[in-house]
């Protein structure tokens, strides 16, 4: 039996070479996320640890904390005396401070180099023989001056800057000019990621990112023979326990391992999932082909029955052919996930982020994941395809070229389906009454029975929705579409299993789709009827970050422009609660933003009074008039008068909004998110260049008129929403597989019947008509099931976002769920090339001899 097993695996390659290719999709997807992330944490984990190789103790400091009054209390830093205790220390070698945070370099064409939120600045600060470890100059030294900087190579080079040339240097403040002294290559994170590094001269950096005198972080270097345990105890003596953590070199090290592992995990499980979904699909192409098999070999199996071999003899041959496909397709799926992880790693490095050398990490454990996943799903799927050979009498089996299922069955399976079905819609509208995060979780696992209910349905589903077009197909395509709609229904469990495939990935297809465009659409309206202003001024990229108070000043004050209000963000304590604060200028919030009041006015402003968002002001009993006692960060207290009631302004405003001048004056650092900005003649391409010249040209400083905005914001939801049709793109490839074979199946059982047709006159065109529309019924029968599915989660899921979301309204993007029902009848007719011509060319009295 393990012989015939093999002969017919040969014997059957065309049709396993699609099992073989759908299997290997998914577990080279599997296989390449192990490879993959496994290689970027040993690299990452690797260069962790050689950047902390010379340090034996670490100390990082978290700067001034809140008392239970909320002040603050503490230094802001390390201090320069207490680096100067520990370089006294016994068995100290070197101490070293670090202080960073934003520095972003223009090109010649003023563009910000870098990926934004990694645009790092530091000091420099030599550690030995006036040298840092951290850095290798390749032309020129550190910075020695005030007026010095020095550049990492990528960024130099992007920019074309050499040793003494002038660089223009942004921070959150105006743009500074330095001179450049030094160009280095680095394993720094940020510049790793795609950023860029600038050093510069100790005092400056102190003076740019936290106070003269004082470090962020301080690197302790051991004399040879001295414990790194017993120098972390004796530092620990010396710095604040409370503000600061002290930690070796080698502990900090297998820490960013882990986190390094940590974030890898993220990325690795998001993968894992959608390769799920791949191998989810190939189970019913897998089933499909088997069930296919088998039927083709029904007299030869009833042969073999005669002979002698028993049930179980049968049923193992069958899951021998299923073990040995599962393995090849796991060896060849390993080798291409190998080749995938290697192509990921060139995408990233294309991408702008330079990763860390070394060689590709293929783990025992990998190894395993592959086989063990391609045997055993491919085995899974040939379970029913190999249980129903056996229970096949040899002289029923030699009388008959397939047996349909019987009525029974067909309403076992229809009681079990709708059970099930009922089940998934009552948790989605239990999510939708709960709301919130949880009721989130319950749609998921509604959405889950949901599917699996429509899978076991859809031979119910099948005849009655395929029957609803006959008369469209009739009418257009005369007799061959009234063939393809009856032979598309005529087995309606191999209909079922091969729609399911669509219907899985278009229900997640339009689910993502329809929420995607809905929260676009709703923030888009919110940017068109909340925001008066011209332009929104903000640090560029995705470094976010606040902007120098000097730039509402610059703004204020030049010709042009109208009215400008920055946008502070503070807080204040209101009882025991911390609740979030926007500072504005009263005189020019109410022209830069449509704040509807539901009592009071926002000209209160202007006395000192304070708005409140409606749901807060309803959550505390709050109103016109009411008064509030806060406690700002400095500790200090003031009772504030409720000068208006407003709609809130989620992503626009804070529930609390006051005077900027009242917010600011109790905070030590400005907190300025973004400034509007009303410029005279309203929004143009000469009104953006004012503000932007105004502002010195900062490559650092965005400023983003209305449609700017609009369009960040959907190229943010176009970019989720084709990542995730790239990742389900995979099981879409497979549901094509499946339709091949669905198609491949019906042309064999229905030989002598096709011959016959050819024989009373339906041309060979005619044929190859009536084939594809065969496949486009079944491929639109399975897209129109999931895009119904898909609409109702996605509602589903939108209900419980609309108490977050003001002015959320469901949106049916009918534009794209026309391309995905257009795109489902193209992979029909692309399905149905192979088997439409093998039935043209079917040779008429051959196969009327057929039985």
């Amino acid at each position: 039996m393990f012989r015939t097993a093999l002969r017919n695996v040969l014997a059957h390659k065309a049709r396993l070479l699609m099992t073989v290719l759908a299997v290997t999709l998914g577990v080279a997807f599997v296989s390449g996320t192990l490879v993959f992330t496994d290689t970027l944490k040993k690299s990452l984990s690797g260069q962790s640890a050689k950047d902390y190789a010379g340090v034996a103790v670490s100390v990082t400091s978290y700067g001034q904390l809140m008392n239970e009054n909320g002040e603050k209390e503490g230094e802001p830093g390390l201090s320069q005396a207490t680096l100067d205790k520990v370089k006294a220390l016994p068995g100290v070698a070197s101490v070293s401070g670090r202080v960073s945070g934003f520095a972003g370099v223009g090109d010649e064409n003023g563009k910000l180099i870098g990926a934004g939120w990694a645009n790092q600045g530091a000091n420099y600060t030599p550690v030995k023989d006036d040298k840092n470890p951290r850095y290798t100059f390749t032309a020129g030294a550190g910075p020695a001056k005030a007026d010095e900087i020095a550049l990492d190579k990528a960024t130099a080079d992007t920019g074309k800057y050499k040793v003494g040339d002038k660089v223009r240097v942004a921070t959150n403040g105006p743009v500074k000019e330095y001179s450049l002294a030094g160009v280095f290559t680095t394993t720094d994170g940020g510049v790793t990621a795609g950023g860029s590094l600038v050093l510069f001269e100790t005092k400056v950096a102190q003076e740019l990112y936290l106070k003269p005198g004082y470090f962020q972080e301080m690197s302790v270097g051991a004399k040879d023979g001295t414990s790194a345990e017993k120098l972390l105890a004796d530092v620990k003596t010396l710095v604040d326990s409370k503000g600061t953590q002290a930690q070796t070199g080698a502990a900090l090290a297998e820490k960013q391992a882990k986190d390094i592992e940590r974030g890898l995990g993220q990325l690795g499980t998001m993968l894992l999932v959608f390769a799920g979904i791949s191998l989810f699909v190939g189970v019913f192409l897998i089933y499909n082909t088997f069930t296919m098999l088998v039927t083709q070999r029904t007299k030869e199996l009833a042969l073999l029955r005669a002979v002698g071999a028993n049930r179980g003899q049968v049923m193992r041959s069958v899951l021998t052919e299923a073990l040995v496909v599962g393995f090849m397709s796991a060896v060849i799926g390993l080798i291409s996930g190998i080749g995938l992880a290697v192509a990921m790693r060139s995408v990233i490095g294309s991408l702008g982020a330079k990763l860390p050398g070394g060689g590709v990490v293929v783990a025992p454990s990998t190894i395993i994941a592959a086989l063990v996943i391609g045997v055993l799903v491919t085995t899974v799927a040939a379970l029913l395809p190999a249980w129903r050979t056996g229970r096949i009498a040899p002289v029923a089996a030699m009388g008959s070229a397939h047996l349909p299922a019987s009525a029974k069955s067909l309403v076992v399976r229809n009681v079990i389906g709708s059970i099930i079905s009922v089940i998934g819609i009552g948790l989605v509208l239990l999510g939708v009454s709960n709301g919130g995060n949880s009721g989130r979780m319950t749609i998921g696992a509604g959405a889950f029975f949901m599917l699996i209910g429509m899978i076991v349905l859809l031979p119910l589903l099948s005849k009655p929705v395929i029957g609803a077009v006959r008369p469209l197909l009739q009418k257009v395509f005369g007799i061959p579409g009234k063939l393809a709609s009856q032979n598309a229904v005529r087995n309606p469990r191999r209909t079922a299993v091969t729609a399911a495939s669509l219907a899985i990935g278009l229900t997640l297809v339009t689910t993502l789709s329809v929420l995607g465009i809905t929260v676009g659409k709703v923030v888009d309206r919110m940017t068109t009827e909340k925001l008066k202003a011209d332009y929104k001024v903000s640090m560029a990229g995705d470094m976010g970050g606040y902007l120098d108070e000097s730039v509402a000043e610059t703004l204020a004050k030049t010709p042009g422009i109208k009215a400008v209000s920055p946008q502070t963000a503070g807080y204040f304590m209101v009882g025991d609660d911390f609740r979030s604060a926007s500072g504005v200028n009263p005189a020019g919030i109410g022209r830069l933003l449509n704040i509807e009041t539901v009592s009071g006015s926002v000209d209160s402003l202007a006395k000192g009074e304070i708005l409140v968002a409606e749901k807060t002001a309803k959550s505390k009993k709050l109103d016109t008039g009411s008064t509030i006692q806060v406690k700002y960060q400095d500790g200090k207290q003031q009772t504030l008068k409720v000068g208006a009631v407003y709609k809130d302004m989620e992503g626009l405003l804070s529930p609390y909004v006051l005077d900027d001048k009242i917010l600011s004056q109790h905070s030590e650092e400005s907190a300025v998110s973004e400034v509007y900005v009303n410029v005279e003649g309203g929004s143009s391409k000469a009104g953006q260049q004012k503000v932007v010249d105004a502002l010195g040209k900062n490559p650092a400083i965005k400023v983003a008129t209305q449609q700017d905005m609009r369009n960040e914001m959907g190229g943010q939801i176009n970019l989720m929403l084709n990542i995730m049709y790239g990742l389900l793109g995979m099981a879409l490839i497979i549901s094509v597989l499946g339709v091949v074979n669905t198609l491949a199946m019906s042309v064999f059982e229905r030989t002598q019947e096709i011959g016959m047709l050819r024989a009373i006159g339906l041309d060979r065109g005619r044929v190859k008509n009536m084939i594809r529309l065969e496949a486009v019924a079944i491929s639109l029968f399975g897209a129109v099931l999931g895009v119904a599915i898909g609409v109702f989660l996605a509602w589903a899921v939108g209900s419980t976002l609309a108490k977050a979301m003001p002015n959320y309204e469901l949106i049916l993007p009918w534009d794209r769920i026309g391309i995905f029902l257009l795109l489902a009848a193209v992979v029909g007719v692309l399905a149905a090339m192979w088997p439409a011509r093998s039935a043209a060319r079917l040779n008429m009295l051959t196969a009327i001899k057929t039985e």
